[in-house]
């Protein structure tokens, strides 16, 4: 399989304070896949996307982007790959259907191969009825499908989406989610995304890369990621998490973890366990406010592997 991605050892640490943003990580993303890097703000993922897109210079490590490596041939990089980023980036008082002719400009698209694409990218992403209003009168899900439509109308070799979906409802969140799917089933693109939310990574990836602290701290297909806890997952919240550690001597319990006022417990079976818990509880004191069990997410892979949740 050709590796639309190659990086190896990549790092970018600042001068001054020599903290590292990225640090010294490594993976690689093949042609055609949906590819997520996952993690909490700060973690290092935006600072990945800039390098890989040319916008920032590592300090170390290598990096290739469609074979071209993005330090010695930036031009070949740039000309491979589409952008979406966190901010918006289109002009408001033109049309989205002027947005995209201008792209398109830049990207050397003849006429007649320009006008084609654009009423195919407008009907991807179902805008061809908005093509003609101003971008100031969409909304803010549709300048973000317009955003997606505009990183893609040159037919790039990698998209990269830097969370795409960021501060938008859950209903338009999940329709960006079914063009992204679509932009990679019916043009077999490679999509490249960073993301904080877990349902995302585990909806839209074949595969996604956990990133704390400048670092790669797993990386696998969201199932196999998830097969790493493998047990049933019980969340307990109480007022108080004194005495919690009686928690620990259940004999079912195969991980125990404490964060806030907020006790996770692993076992088997977690639906026949429940009693035996709330029992314990009430012998040591311990007032539940709430009782949540599921099956294991990436949330609790990332709280495996660093202690804390993403979102903290």
């Amino acid at each position: 399989m050709m590796m639309a991605i190659e990086v190896r050892d990549l790092t970018k640490r600042y001068k001054g304070n020599g903290f590292a943003a990225v640090d010294h990580i490594s993976f690689n993303v093949e042609s055609g896949e949906i590819f997520a890097l996952l993690g909490p703000n700060g973690a290092g993922k935006t600072t990945a996307i800039k390098i890989l897109t040319t916008l920032l210079k590592p300090t170390s490590g290598t990096a290739k982007v469609a074979g071209f490596d993005v330090g010695k041939d930036k031009d070949s990089v740039r000309k491979s790959i589409g952008i979406v980023f966190q901010e918006p980036s289109l002009d408001w008082r033109l049309t989205g259907r002027e947005n995209l002719d201008f792209h398109a400009r830049i990207y050397g698209i003849g006429r007649k191969e320009r006008e084609k694409r654009i009423e195919e990218v407008l009907k991807l992403v179902e805008l061809e009825d908005k093509a003609d209003v101003a971008v100031d009168k969409y909304s803010g899900g549709m300048k973000r499908r317009l955003e997606l439509a505009r990183g893609f109308i040159h037919n790039p070799k990698v998209l990269f989406l830097d969370e795409p979906t960021l501060g938008l409802d859950t209903h338009t969140r999940r329709r960006i989610w079914d063009y992204i799917r679509e932009l990679n089933d019916s043009e077999g693109a490679t999509i490249v995304l960073t993301t904080h939310h877990m349902e995302e990574a585990d909806y839209l990836c074949d595969r996604v890369g956990i990133m704390d602290q400048g670092k790669i701290i797993a990386l696998d297909t969201p199932t196999n990621l998830k097969d790493l806890i493998g047990s049933d997952v019980v969340s307990l919240e109480m007022n108080t998490t004194y005495n919690v550690e009686v928690f620990k001597k259940l004999d079912f319990v195969t991980e125990f973890r404490k964060h806030d006022n907020f006790v996770t417990l692993k076992m088997e079976r977690g639906d026949l366990r429940i009693p035996a818990i709330m029992e314990v509880a009430k012998l040591a004191g311990i007032e539940i406010k709430s009782v949540n069990l599921r099956k294991p997410s990436l949330e609790d892979v990332f709280l495996h592997f660093t202690g804390r949740r993403i979102r903290e």
